[in-house]
């Protein structure tokens, strides 16, 4: 008997336990408009992109969910203080002036009804938010019920819920459980696919990707960064370094469709680009950026957002 694993960012139907699980251990986080999750760094601006975030964690499915134990410190006994012998901070980078961020283009319009000529993957989730129905692959389309919000997410001073209809709950799995408020009679599984083939380049049939997942931490001397994206052809991408950008044009060996991630990605601070260095890794790209002033990175992108947020050098820091 089919049953569904309840990890956040699975969902799953299954009936073999040993299927393995991608999912998120850690609780959502919600902040000043960023979306994420408490396991991994990826954060986003809408609840789109936010619930298309990849699974950080493997294992098996589960049928109750068990909350991530959480790591407390422990107090100082009553009657000692603790102390710790720090150096004294680095020199303050200069703020980087503000930017110019170009408004994106308008998003492609999308169809209200799944085009009968494009062959629905098995296992594609439909697309409207709080539906959750996964297709099957041959079975009939008959008698189908799309139960759905048709409403934008709305998070406000810890309630979670719908612009569409008046429920609020606290917790974010509540919030997911909200049943839908609007009922169609098919599901949108592809739609007219003009989203997917938006993806895709005109020239070479390679799908090109606007953004991949990045992580840093760094040190006093260096800032080690990664970009995340598996099977890159070591011989076909190119990574230059500039005195203040990193140009790339990574290209995996996926078939039958490559994937190809371009972008000139502004540095925060000034770099020495002849003793940086790359190496290309089975899951990512990980570059060794040389500073060339040793002051602290607050972010890795001249164009990010400073959050004022203090960063600890080296690994087992937050950067």
């Amino acid at each position: 008997m089919a049953q569904k694993c309840v990890h956040q960012g699975c969902g799953k139907e299954y009936t073999d336990p040993e299927e393995v699980c991608r999912y998120h251990p850690g609780p959502p986080v919600f902040h000043e408009g960023q979306k994420g999750w408490k396991c991994c760094k990826p954060r986003v601006l809408t609840f789109e992109e936010f619930m298309a975030i990849e699974p950080c964690t493997e294992g098996k499915h589960s049928t109750t969910d068990i909350p991530p134990k959480i790591e407390k410190r422990e107090a100082a006994p009553e009657g000692l203080v603790e102390t710790t012998n720090l150096p004294p901070p680095p020199p303050r980078a200069p703020v980087a002036a503000p930017q110019h961020i170009p408004t994106p283009p308008p998003p492609v319009a999308e169809s209200e009804d799944d085009d009968a000529t494009i062959e629905i993957p098995d296992g594609r989730v439909c697309r409207r938010k709080g539906c959750g129905v996964a297709y099957k692959k041959g079975s009939s389309r008959e008698g189908e019920s799309c139960v759905h919000h048709p409403g934008a997410p709305i998070f406000h001073e810890g309630s979670k819920g719908y612009s569409c209809c008046k429920r609020r709950v606290l917790e974010f799995d509540q919030f997911m459980k909200i049943e839908g408020c609007k009922t169609k009679a098919r599901h949108l599984f592809v739609g007219s696919g003009e989203k997917d083939k938006a993806k895709t380049s005109s020239a070479g049939g390679e799908e090109v990707l606007e953004t991949v997942r990045t992580d840093f931490y760094q040190t006093p001397t260096s800032v080690i960064a990664s970009f995340f994206l598996k099977k890159i052809d070591k011989e076909a991408s190119k990574v230059e370094f500039q005195d203040k950008t990193i140009d790339l044009d990574l290209l995996t060996t996926d078939a039958p469709v490559p994937k190809r991630y371009k972008a000139q990605v502004p540095l925060f601070g000034t770099i020495d680009a002849a003793k940086s260095t790359f190496k290309i890794l089975g899951t990512k790209l990980e570059v060794t950026l040389v500073k060339a002033d040793g002051s602290s990175w607050p972010v890795l992108r001249s164009d990010d957002r400073l959050t004022g947020e203090i960063l600890q050098v080296g690994r087992a820091g937050r950067a």
